[in-house]
């Protein structure tokens, strides 16, 4: 099987990624060190990228180089959870420790609900 190199595909990968994470262009652009314009227009697909920035959005993403330029299907499935904990990470990085307690409690209430739905049928 031959590899193509995508452009318009990498671009929308990264902008999952970086959604699912809460953050912004801006905010991905400063974490990699690139003007924002230059990370905004590899995400439209609009240009490449140099070895560097590729390995900073991998680093920064937590994503595989291979899923980066390709789109591994396999890999993907094999990473959601890790991506879906990784998102929920960010978003309590971003709060003090008052805001992450009461995170956390809600948190552990709604899987209680939703175990409570699962076994009834409806919420009891």
């Amino acid at each position: 099987m031959k590899l193509t190199y995508d452009r318009l595909a990498v671009g929308d990968r990264l902008r999952k990624k970086r959604t699912l994470l809460d953050m912004t262009q801006d905010e991905m652009a400063e974490k990699i060190n690139r003007a924002p314009k230059y990370y905004a227009d590899i995400e439209r697909g609009n240009c490449g990228m140099s070895i560097e920035t590729l390995l900073a959005l991998s680093d920064t993403l937590n994503m595989s180089l291979d899923y980066i330029l390709f789109g591994d299907i396999e890999k993907e499935r094999e990473t959601i959870h890790t991506e879906e904990t990784a998102a929920v990470m960010n978003l309590l990085d971003h709060c003090d420790e008052k805001d992450r307690n009461y995170a956390m409690r809600m948190l552990k209430l709604f899987l209680v609900a939703c175990r409570k739905e699962g076994a009834s049928g409806e919420f009891s």
